[in-house]
């Protein structure tokens, strides 16, 4: 019997889905035993790749950034991310999450140089009072996941542990290892909430492409 696997970029799938069902990006936390139960259903459906007969659910492979051990939320994220780990049919595997002052903080504190500078102030006075008032949120960015979820699929696709990938990402990164997998006999899906976030290059490589509706998104949202 056929089998497939699916690899969750979860940062795409967080973004993206709660984007699609107008959920505020910084509350949506992922339920994995919703999308494992999805990843599940696509054995039923009624198509060539995922025909009941033909096609088995292997696992997910879940794929998300990690903070360092001395930041403020490692602890809350690592006991979400135990509980990940812990959704039956579900491996983790983690990159890195880097976080660096947002793009509009150094002009912002420029032009405050500047103003303190024009009211004949002292600058150094004047920023420590506005950052008494405004804190810079960091921006997050995912290190070291498309890497991952690169040699994951070359490296399964060569030991020949899945027949089908349904690939839930974006990135067109991972057109070099799509194109790889499907060089060794593999079909590649690709799953997204909406088509404008597939790079152009996946689309074009995908043997098919499943939109995820709006209702499922709404299950796999806590």
């Amino acid at each position: 019997m056929a089998t497939f696997s699916v690899f969750v970029d979860a940062g795409f799938l967080r973004m993206q889905g709660a984007d699609a069902v107008k959920m505020d990006r910084q509350l949506a936390r992922l339920d994995a035993r919703s999308i494992a139960d999805w990843c599940q259903s696509l054995s039923t459906r009624d198509s060539g790749v995922f025909a009941t007969d033909r096609s088995k659910f292997l696992r997910i492979y879940w794929y998300d950034g990690a903070f360092a051990p001395n930041h403020e939320l490692f602890e809350k994220q690592s006991r979400y991310l135990s509980a990940v780990a812990g959704t039956p049919g579900v491996q983790v595997c983690l990159g890195h999450i880097a976080e660096r002052e947002p793009s509009y903080a150094k002009p912002l504190k420029k032009a405050l140089r500047q103003t303190a500078e024009g009211l004949n102030v002292d600058s150094s006075m004047l920023m420590n009072e506005f950052l008494k008032h405004w804190k810079f949120v960091p921006e997050r960015r995912q290190k070291g996941v498309d890497t991952l979820i690169a040699l994951d699929l070359v490296r399964f696709a060569i030991g020949k542990t899945f027949d089908t990938a349904v690939l839930i990402s974006g990135d067109r990164d991972l057109a070099g290892a799509v194109k790889a997998i499907q060089d060794l006999g593999c079909r590649v899906v690709i799953a997204t909430p909406d088509r404008r976030n597939v790079a152009r290059e996946l689309f074009e490589l995908a043997d098919e492409l499943i939109l995820i509706d709006s209702e499922n998104l709404k299950r796999m949202f806590r």
